[in-house]
């Protein structure tokens, strides 16, 4: 398909060259962490160093009606082979009228408007080894076309080719008690990997509220694991994408200072049909102590229908957190919280800060923490993985 798009791009871009932008940015950054404790597991590394690098070119033309973004990324990582990788995030083609917009090529789609767990969120595959948030996704390639009416919006997605998840390896932080083999992966559907997805959302907003509804037809991009024992006898677990049916809703109220939030999906064909939810609140405190700093208090409940089960940690949780803006120059901003598994299952402490220097410096601070983990949760081998991140960043 890359090649395909880029054919496409020079025979558009010649008639209209002389109108052509082009700007070219990007990021590169060094990264450490500290941990405090060694790891649960033989082998794990200690404090850890990586380097990464995300460049990225924008061209438009035809009065910005077509363009063009191409954002590769690449790790080198100290301590772990598994996360030195490369990803192309972006490398897609739009071209957009009034009434609608065709984008072609490998991209990245968000879904949801939780802050601590993006439940409806499906079309991207997560790119696991670069951090436990699941914020991070590898690009997916795809076919969507928008059509855009004053009564909403539809976009129909055809999805070519299944990105599997990435996972620490054997000397990586972040491991279950029983190493994942990726190598021992297995599918719902015959085509394996090559599967075609298919997706259809509408979106719209009435008022103070923006609502997405959509339904997802393809493989899981969260998979349920299966033990094996490869060649050397040694017991894994191998990753199984089931073909599923989803159907997901997301909505957001603005109310003032207020903003509410929900996320809800029924998935059938992973077992048993079931339902999931994250529901909740943010509140800012506006202009506190007659400062320009804003204060967010952020509250949000989980809850899946397959209780401890669940695949995901967030399955009868709380999050209490809080987010503060300084409103500054730098745009310093520090966002903090904890989830509670309501089970007795453990918390997970989470503190992100960041702040510019000057103009093309970033700097950001990561702490996260794992507090009573039950010994016999899936999540138990993170309990010695709490660590301290800093990351650099030029930007140019």
């Amino acid at each position: 398909m890359p090649i395909v798009l880029l054919i496409i791009l020079s025979v558009l871009v010649a008639p209209s060259a002389v109108a052509l932008e082009v700007e070219f940015s990007g990021v590169i950054a060094a990264e450490g962490r500290i941990f405090p404790n060694d790891g649960r597991f033989p082998g794990q590394h200690g404090h850890n160093g990586s380097l990464y690098v995300k460049p990225e070119l924008y061209m438009e033309w035809d009065d910005g009606d077509q363009s063009f973004l191409f954002v590769p990324f690449a790790r080198l990582d100290q301590g772990d082979s598994n996360r030195t990788h490369v990803d192309i995030r972006e490398l897609s083609y739009i071209k957009a009228s009034d009434v609608w917009e065709l984008r072609l090529g490998i991209r990245k789609v968000f879904w949801g408007v939780a802050e601590s767990n993006h439940l409806v969120d499906i079309i991207n595959q997560t790119d696991l080894v670069e951090n436990i948030d699941t914020e991070d996704k590898l690009g997916q390639p795809m076919i969507n076309l928008a059509l855009i009416r004053d009564w909403g919006t539809v976009d129909l997605f055809v999805l070519p080719g299944f990105r599997e998840r990435t996972f620490t390896g054997k000397s990586g932080r972040f491991r279950f008690p029983t190493r994942v083999d990726t190598s021992e992966e297995d599918f719902g559907s015959a085509a394996k990997n090559k599967h075609v997805d298919y997706a259809i959302r509408y979106s719209h907003y009435f008022g103070d509220y923006d609502v997405g509804l959509y339904h997802f037809y393809g493989h899981s991009r969260e998979p349920r694991f299966r033990q094996q024992r490869t060649n050397s006898n040694e017991l894994v677990l191998g990753p199984v994408y089931d073909l599923i049916h989803q159907t997901g809703l997301d909505a957001q109220a603005t109310k003032g200072n207020w903003l509410l939030k929900l996320e809800g999906l029924r998935r059938e064909g992973q077992g048993n049909t079931y339902y999931a939810t994250v529901g909740g609140f943010e509140y800012t405190f506006v202009g506190i102590f007659d400062t320009a700093m804003d204060v967010g208090v952020i509250g949000e409940y989980h809850f899946d229908e397959r209780g401890e089960a669940a695949l995901s940690p967030f399955n009868h949780d709380v999050f209490v957190g809080g987010r503060l803006a300084f409103n500054d120059v730098p745009d310093t901003q520090i966002l903090g919280g904890v989830v509670s598994d309501l089970n007795g299952n453990g918390h997970f402490l989470n503190v992100e800060a960041s702040r510019r220097i000057g103009e093309y410096w970033k700097i950001e601070a990561e702490a996260r923490m794992f507090i009573d983990v039950d010994p016999l949760d899936i999540f138990s081998g993170f309990d010695r993985d709490d660590y301290i991140q800093l990351e650099l960043g030029r930007y140019f």
